[in-house]
């Protein structure tokens, strides 16, 4: 499901890195006397730069979304903070069975929803076998379960889930557990109901949500009765802003404490700047430049109007050759990051590829050319290729229009393809219009990404047939909207093999096989930058730790361990407390979250899905 850069990992899918910051907490050690009548109010506001499709757990895919999922629900398991591996949540332990084809998940006693009715394997089971059974709860995290025959709750503390056939990633579900009682009754979850029906704030994370106005703020109240101990904050908001530039001035102007998704401009112009501490690590979302091939729902109907020379895969091709990766990281990342091979960010060492000499797709326009002339598509008087039937070749590119990344790669991309006889008429807009576009296939280039997880499961599931929606636009949780076999059939073998390197030979082959069909153009893995208000917080607990994100997490730590100035601790991760320190005085929080995932579902925008 990931925003804070979110998002688990749904669409771009759906915060920001520890970065060196050891010299500001020396000099910052000692804090200041603080007011008791401030000290009654600890808020921590985040100053929100993305969108938010839906507060509905089983439908939001966007990674804003998916963070708000995240604060309110409690998983079965959740990647720690110190490494990212699973740990205990709401199950305390899980058990395979010898054929490792039956889970028993051990949920914990004593564990209330807001509400006050206790939570048990029965809410564990209702939420799964409502995916199953509802096409429109398998949205944002039906891959999950697509492998699932029966899932029960023979007591109150037992959750059983067999599997049709192994499932590697079954202590890494990132399905949020919703409270039955309240769930059961609505019969269609993609009512807009459904989203006021979550701002009841029955849930059993770390935070209540109590309020929510659309393009302004999404507001909670500490859970004070939270299983791992309330938070050390009273309230949290997530303020909405329309661009980062425009948070960076609250930032500034101490309106908000924290803010994410900088810019390499931004995050320069923030560093040595009193009271405010920047914040920059390795990041697990990947940059794409998606083309539309002739993009089809899952019973094959098209979808769209790209344009149809991207069916040909020649052309496909010559954009790739057409497009310098380095050159992007280099200008237009300032580099601060990474240029793209795999969907599976470096980061995630283990499953990421990078491809080889011979696999590689170097930036050659001459070779981009050479590659057009010899598929039939000549070079007219004014320097622009037609189709062998005499059609100009002419594409349309979208992306975020409030994004200086995508200004940046649109511009790069328009004079690379122009090289080549492509002329690009670029069409720059809203998230909402960005969304509805690529869900609909009505684009032919669209700048995007994904927020990924530790698990490469979901984020290679994207780009399978099944990812695809259906024709009445149901379910579907697909990046690409590829269909391959061979990439299908990598897949299924990465989710049943138990090897750990056998397993990341066939993540690394899907990786390799979805590089070569050019459905999309990886382009790199963005650094994390962050910034926040070091007079006024003295700690997050980041992910991985010592040097990892404060917001882009996939998990809850950073804004469930941020600690107020004054404090002398900040929250657990669950198995380990290293913390992010910068205290000086103050004491209202502010946390900014600058949303993003990547293309997590294709009715999302890329690069705000998780």
């Amino acid at each position: 499901m990931g925003w804070f850069s979110v998002q688990f990992q749904h669409r771009t899918g759906r915060l920001a890195r520890v970065g060196a910051v050891v010299a500001a907490a020396t000099l910052a050690a000692i804090p200041l006397a603080v007011p008791a009548q401030a000290q009654q109010a600890k808020v921590l506001r985040v100053a929100l730069t993305t969108g938010i499709d839906h507060l509905n757990p089983f439908t939001a895919a966007l990674s804003a979304s998916t963070q708000i999922g995240r604060f309110t629900f409690e998983f079965l398991t959740i990647p720690n903070a110190e490494k990212a591996e699973a740990s205990p949540a709401l199950a305390e332990s899980w058990t395979p069975s010898p054929d490792k084809l039956t889970w028993t998940f051990k949920i914990r006693s004593g564990v209330k929803w807001s509400d006050g009715q206790p939570v048990t394997a029965k809410d564990a089971a209702f939420t799964f076998n409502r995916m199953l059974t509802d096409e429109n709860a398998r949205t944002a995290n039906g891959n999950y379960v697509a492998n699932f025959e029966t899932v029960t709750a023979p007591d109150d503390t037992t959750l059983v889930i067999k599997t049709k056939a192994v499932q590697v990633n079954m202590n890494l579900l990132d399905v949020p557990i919703v409270p039955q009682h309240i769930w059961e009754p609505i019969q269609d979850l993609k009512a807009a109901s459904t989203d006021t029906l979550a701002v009841s704030g029955v849930g059993d994370g770390p935070f209540k949500l109590t309020e929510y106005k659309p393009n302004e703020y999404v507001k909670f109240a500490a859970n004070k009765d939270y299983w791992r101990g309330a938070p050390k904050v009273d309230e949290l908001q997530l303020l909405q802003f329309k661009d980062t530039e425009a948070a960076v001035n609250a930032l500034k102007q101490g309106e908000v404490d924290v803010i994410n998704r900088l810019n390499p401009n931004q995050f320069a112009a923030l560093q040595g700047q009193q009271g405010i501490t920047t914040n920059a690590a390795p990041g697990r979302r990947y940059d794409e430049l998606s083309l539309n091939f002739g993009v089809t729902d899952n019973a094959d109907n098209p979808i769209g109007d790209g344009n149809p020379v991207l069916k040909d895969i020649n052309v496909r091709k010559a954009i790739t050759q057409a497009v310098d990766t380095q050159a992007i990281v280099d200008k237009v990342l300032k580099g601060l990051g990474q240029v793209g091979g795999g969907v599976v960010p470096p980061i995630y060492a283990a499953y990421h590829w990078d491809p080889s000499d011979s696999e590689k797709i170097k930036f050659d326009l001459a070779a981009a050319n050479a590659t057009l002339e010899q598929a039939g598509y000549k070079k007219g008087a004014d320097g622009v290729r037609t189709t062998p039937a005499g059609a100009k070749l002419e594409l349309r590119l979208t992306g975020h229009a409030n994004r200086s990344y995508d200004q940046g790669v649109a511009q790069y991309v328009t004079g690379w393809l122009k090289d080549i006889g492509i002329t690009v008429k670029q069409d720059l807009v809203s998230d909402d219009e960005l969304s509805d576009r690529t869900q609909a296939g009505k684009y032919d280039l669209a700048i995007g990404g994904y927020g990924t997880n530790p698990d490469p499961d979901y984020v290679l599931s994207l780009h399978t047939c099944g990812a695809r929606p259906a024709p009445d636009g149901k379910g579907g949780s697909t990046d690409t909207f590829f269909c391959d076999a061979a990439y299908d059939d990598l897949y299924k073998k990465q989710l049943t093999e138990t090897d750990d390197a056998k397993r990341a030979g066939y993540v690394k082959q899907a990786q390799a096989r979805l590089y070569s069909q050019f459905p999309t153009i990886v382009l790199d893995y963005q650094n994390t930058l962050e910034a926040y208000r070091s007079d006024k917080f003295a700690g997050f607990t980041t992910q991985p730790q010592p040097k990892g994100a404060i917001l882009e997490q996939t998990g809850y730590w950073g804004v469930y361990g941020a600690t107020p100035a004054g404090t002398t601790s900040a929250a657990s991760s669950g198995s380990g407390n290293t913390v992010l320190w910068i205290v000086i005085g103050a004491v209202v929080v502010v946390v900014l979250v600058g949303g993003g995932i990547a293309l997590g579902r294709r009715g999302k925008t890329a690069e705000d899905r998780e």
